[in-house]
């Protein structure tokens, strides 16, 4: 049965295997295959994306967001949530939570032998900027006089 706006099917979404981080923290995350669900179907206030995480691979570095509040369920699979707390281990059916504002660095990270299924979600917010937790990942996403571009810690290019 063929699926009509607003439902859809999500394997009919091209899945994306892309990032913006420089090297040597693309290499890090890549590859990996998102789908764009939210943006297939309209959405412009909120992202959702179904990724799948091959073993071996981080699904970000560990971050935070200023204005943006994030929510990941996992569908398939494990993961490990790295954050402020330490390490726990998320398998299908379990979600975690990072409100904006929240200095809690947390990542993805897929130790298991199988790739993992999960859905993000969070809020589109233009004011956004993204903190980097990790003190050897020297970066700042979209900080205030370079908008959607990565910096150093200290504003200069990446």
């Amino acid at each position: 049965m063929q699926l009509t706006r607003p439902a859809l099917d999500p394997d009919t979404v091209p899945a994306e295997s892309r990032s913006g981080y420089p090297e040597p923290y693309r290499a890090r995350v890549l590859p990996r295959d998102k789908r764009p669900l939210g943006d297939a179907l309209g959405l412009t206030r909120i992202g959702v994306n179904r990724t799948t995480l091959p073993p071996g691979k981080e699904s970000s570095m560990r971050h935070w967001h200023t204005h943006e509040d994030e929510f990941v369920y996992v569908l398939e699979g494990e993961v490990v949530l790295r954050s402020e707390l330490g390490e726990q281990r998320l398998t299908a059916g379990m979600c975690a939570g990072f409100p904006a504002g929240s200095a809690d660095g947390h990542q993805l990270v897929n130790r298991s032998s199988r790739p993992a299924v999960y859905l993000e979600v969070s809020n589109r917010d233009p004011q956004d900027v993204g903190h980097y937790a990790d003190p050897e990942v020297d970066l700042i996403w979209s900080p205030p006089h370079a908008r959607g571009a990565f910096t150093r810690r200290d504003g200069t290019p990446v």
